[in-house]
């Protein structure tokens, strides 16, 4: 990469910052390593997920050695986007002080969806799909914020307070 080539600092915000978050980054670092500066943190940090490591080492990648971190860690960082892979990091997102794009793109929660499922192969499975439509996201990344500020974000959910409304409204670029 030449050294005056700017890349964009993107977070990537989840609750936990222990599955969808991380391999959010995992994917942005692997696809895209002279494109994009790829971060990923919490509003609520636990640890990092050992089957959202286990999927992602099956496709090559490892997130292993990447650790939750607390969004407050990163606070002296100047974010070009901040994309919530959930909807409760959106919904509790702090304001980045000259932050020019805060995203939502909400995708389902591994952990969440495969509390019941006995069955390894099962379970793994939801974390396999989940971790494909992350990817197909990061991968059109570039392509977003070449020539504009803004990232193409398809929602799951519209719900959020309209007092996060507001606020976002002015720091947020969201294309359905």
């Amino acid at each position: 990469m030449p050294k005056d080539k700017y890349k964009p600092k993107v977070l990537f915000l989840c609750t936990g910052n222990s599955c969808r978050s991380q391999m959010a980054e995992g994917w942005a670092r692997h696809l895209w390593p002279d494109a994009i500066a790829a971060y990923s943190a919490g509003v609520k940090p636990t640890k990092l997920n050992a089957d959202a490591v286990r999927v992602m080492a099956e496709v090559g990648i490892d997130i292993s050695r990447q650790c939750s971190k607390h969004i407050d860690d990163l606070r002296d960082v100047a974010f070009d986007y901040v994309v919530a892979v959930c909807d409760g990091a959106y919904e509790s997102c702090p304001v980045f002080p000259g932050c020019a794009n805060v995203v939502r793109h909400s995708f389902d929660d591994p952990p969440q969806l495969t509390e019941t499922i006995t069955d390894e192969n099962d379970r793994l499975a939801v974390y396999r799909r989940v971790r494909d439509e992350i990817r197909a996201f990061v991968y059109k990344l570039p392509a977003t914020f070449n020539g504009t500020r803004q990232v193409a974000s398809e929602h799951r959910k519209d719900s959020h307070d309209e007092s996060n409304s507001a606020r976002m409204a002015k720091h947020s670029a969201v294309i359905s």
